[in-house]
């Protein structure tokens, strides 16, 4: 936690790291726990079904439907925000009672009391439709993440969930241009080798188990969960991107509308396919939704499991959005690889101090698992340098004698640029943050053009309401 909380200064609302941020990150890191686990325990509840047989609580399109209905309530929030003008990051509150509530983009980090500054009070109807898309990368990534879980300890699937962080940087350096440093490729390596070893503690304790789980694939079970992670990706740039926009979407209604649009796909798309195609649920089907309703009705422990799932779920959405929109996408990336450390921790607690129905056994094998957890945490370390807290590549030991150029890093300036910056073709700095994990569609340098644009025309006596700024893709 040293090496990460500290270091991370953001291109968010915020820009850096306050206590209000820190706050918000430890919130959602325990929502996330609880998220994670509660997922994991219901996989494992049994219940009688329709067909009068007990049976497992295997339904992941329900938990996934679960967590879009869950998250439709921030619509009631972003309402109540607006008509009591509830103080909330991304939302403006003139002083005059007579003027709307608005909000505000990522990138605005004006003066509050400004009345000549315009808040954002209409959004387009277009704005709606738009947020159909992070949905749906949070339903493909949500649905093969549960499918994963299904054959996978819960520690496992959360550390593999990290490898969100690898996709995005890979995007980031081929897809858009914005070249990383050698040392954060290092860290980059370093993050890819935790994923081998996790996936080696995956092989090694299905090779040793003799009496294996009934129809469970750890090798499929970590495939699934790596596709989850790369999709999840894009949804982690995707939402700073529409955050970030001039008409842009506050926090909010970005959630509530993700869970709108995710419960419609699901409930109208997703299981009428799943109930026709064939599976292993009652009927011969993928997943059969009145099974799923019989099962919930005959057990009240599985109904109050649910809840505490869909009140993590909400929370933790919520808050996460909130990371991304107070800091930036790396935040929200970081985000889960913290989790593995308390999913894991309380994970070992529930098997040893609560019940061994639940939780996880310390095997053999979870040393190479441990190892990998440090490795994991090492290299997000290396690439954060040279932050107060990380680590630097000096050719020492604790650099694995590896020794890295870090000229034109320090004292930058801008609050931006604070740690990573890149260089031009003739090496020279040139001040630009350059971090791997910020939207690949809102780009630095994209931002830093819109500010100097901003700068000039305030220079020449114009003020730029934010209803005249541009605010498309292109």
């Amino acid at each position: 936690v040293y090496y990460l909380l500290p270091t991370m200064g953001g291109s968010g609302h915020g820009a850096g790291c306050g206590l209000p941020e820190v706050i918000v990150f430890i919130l959602a890191l325990v929502a996330g726990t609880g998220c994670s686990l509660t997922s994991k325990v219901l996989l494992d509840m049994e219940s009688v079904g329709m067909d009068g047989n007990m049976k497992k609580f295997e339904k992941p399109l329900f938990q996934t439907l679960g967590m879009f209905v869950g998250m439709c309530a921030a619509l009631f929030l972003h309402a109540g925000v607006i008509m009591f003008r509830l103080p909330f990051p991304g939302y403006k509150h003139p002083k005059s009672t007579s003027k709307k509530a608005g909000y505000s983009s990522v990138g605005d980090v004006g003066d509050d009391d400004d009345e000549d500054e315009k808040p954002n009070t209409n959004i387009p109807l277009w704005m709606y439709f738009l947020l159909i898309i992070p949905s749906l990368f949070d339903l493909a990534a949500t649905a093969l993440c549960m499918l994963g879980l299904l054959h996978v300890q819960v520690s496992i699937y959360q550390m593999l969930r990290g490898s969100a962080i690898i996709f995005v940087a890979i995007l980031k350096h081929f897809a858009l241009g914005d070249k990383l440093r050698n040392f954060m490729w290092i860290g980059v390596f370093w993050n890819v080798v935790s994923i081998i070893l996790v996936g080696l503690t995956v092989i090694l304790a299905d090779d040793g188990d003799e009496g294996g789980d009934s129809g469970k694939d750890p090798a499929k079970g970590v495939m699934l969960i790596l596709a989850g992670a790369f999709v999840q990706s894009l949804q982690y740039a995707f939402e700073e991107k529409v955050m970030s926009m001039e008409v842009c979407a506050p926090p909010l209604l970005l959630i509530g509308m993700e869970g709108f649009w995710g419960t419609v796909v699901c409930t109208f798309v997703l299981y009428p396919i799943c109930y026709s195609l064939p599976g292993n649920d009652v009927g011969g089907v993928m997943e059969n939704p009145y099974d799923t309703w019989v099962m919930m009705e005959n057990s009240a422990e599985l109904r109050q499991m649910f809840l505490l799932y869909f009140l993590s779920i909400f929370f933790y959405n919520a808050l996460a959005v909130l990371v991304t929109f107070m800091l930036n996408s790396v935040w929200h990336a970081i985000l889960d690889n913290f989790r593995p450390i308390t999913v894991w921790g309380t994970d070992l607690f529930i098997f040893y101090a609560v019940t061994t129905s639940f939780g996880e056994e310390w095997t053999k094998w979870s040393y190479i698992q441990l190892a990998g957890l440090f490795v994991l945490l090492y290299g997000t370390a290396v690439y954060n340098a040279p932050h107060a807290g990380s680590i630097k590549l000096e050719g020492d030991v604790l650099s694995c004698f590896i020794k890295c150029d870090y000229e034109g890093l320090e004292g930058a300036d801008d609050v931006e640029a604070q740690a990573l910056v890149a260089k031009d073709d003739d090496g020279a700095a040139n001040g630009v943050y350059q971090s791997p994990y910020q939207s690949p569609f809102m780009t630095p340098n994209t931002r830093a053009k819109r500010d100097k644009e901003r700068k000039a025309a305030e220079r020449m006596g114009k003020k730029i309401a934010k209803g005249d700024r541009a605010g498309s893709f292109a």
